[in-house]
């Protein structure tokens, strides 16, 4: 018997008491989950914000609908029965990773809870041969079908084009400052800095294997440094830039991606074949900076190419020249 399955019960074994209950719960979670939103929210996004104030009443307003026909049909006293009670019953995300969600994703999360719930009672309501079940559960998908409808208004009201427009604007901010300013930091530091250690290795032994493990610790080793420098930099509560463990994760990663590519070529045991290969990656690294450069942050991308491109060439002949003395 697998733990934790052994007390769950069925949905079609559930009485109709037993389902009202379950969407009591439910409607209150999913109350607690909105206003959940809404605090996360509100200080950058504060348009966002009232929506999701507006959806967690709405779902209290539902929720006191169905105790009084609770109390009317079964009494006061409400069975505990909750999502995880019930086999193949909707789940919702954890608290804890909602925390860590974007705007855009925070919306589609929202939309995605409305979708599954009423596709949940529409199902139920198909597969049940009582009447008042049929009915009871038909209540419910209107319901939350009608929460969409309430969602949509409640965008119309508070988020204007203007305001979409500005809470668009700092959510591209933040990922740029959480995300894509460590992260091509790092990759410009793995792709560059670590050209002078792996190229040196590979002319001064001419050895494939060697030089591999020389790229691996300095790709490994500068992505560690790059991840904990910048982590430890700027907490992010004065600036704004997010996460700090967000961002040390951004700029350890790309740092330890820069430096792996032109030393994971050296595991081809032909010298010159794995060097050529390593050169070729180097060029698309370099051009990719340039890139995520012009993308991302408006600069100029012949501008952006010959400063990575020149930089890179003065590292790489460093390397080269000593490895070759």
């Amino acid at each position: 018997m697998i733990p934790g399955f052994a007390t769950r019960r069925r949905f079609k074994d559930l009485t109709e008491q037993e389902v009202l209950a379950l969407a009591i719960s439910s409607e209150e979670d999913d109350a607690s989950i909105y206003r959940l939103y809404a605090e996360k929210l509100r200080e950058d996004f504060p348009g966002s914000a009232k929506v999701f104030d507006g959806m967690a009443a709405e779902e209290d307003e539902h929720r006191q609908l169905l105790i009084e026909l609770h109390t009317k049909r079964f009494g006061t006293v409400i069975p505990l029965l909750r999502r995880e009670h019930v086999s193949g019953f909707y789940a919702r995300r954890p608290v804890w990773l909602v925390q860590n969600l974007s705007l855009e994703r925070i919306r589609e999360e929202a939309a995605a809870m409305e979708r599954d719930a009423g596709a949940f009672y529409q199902a139920a309501a198909k597969r049940t041969t009582d009447a008042d079940t049929r009915k009871l559960l038909g209540t419910l998908a209107a319901a939350e079908s009608g929460h969409i409808d309430t969602a949509n208004a409640l965008e119309k009201e508070h988020l204007t084009d203007e305001v979409r427009d500005d809470e668009e604007s700092a959510a591209k901010r933040q990922f740029l400052l959480t995300y894509v300013q460590p992260g091509l930091a790092g990759l410009m530091d793995g792709s560059v800095s670590t050209l002078a250690p792996i190229f040196a290795t590979a002319f001064a032994t001419n050895d494939t294997h060697t030089t591999f493990l020389v790229g691996l610790a300095a790709s490994v080793g500068a992505g560690i440094s790059m991840g904990f420098t910048e982590a430890a930099s700027d907490d992010g509560q004065l600036s704004g830039r997010g996460s700090p463990l967000k961002r040390g994760l951004a700029a350890g990663i790309m740092t330890t991606i820069g430096g792996l590519g032109h030393a994971l070529p050296y595991l081809i045991p032909h010298f010159w074949t794995a060097t050529i290969i390593a050169f070729v990656v180097v060029f698309v690294e370099l051009w990719a900076i340039a890139w995520i450069q012009n993308r991302y942050m408006d600069t100029p991308f012949l501008r952006a190419a010959f400063q990575v491109v020149l930089g890179g060439a003065l590292v790489f002949g460093a390397g080269a020249l000593i490895g070759a003395g």
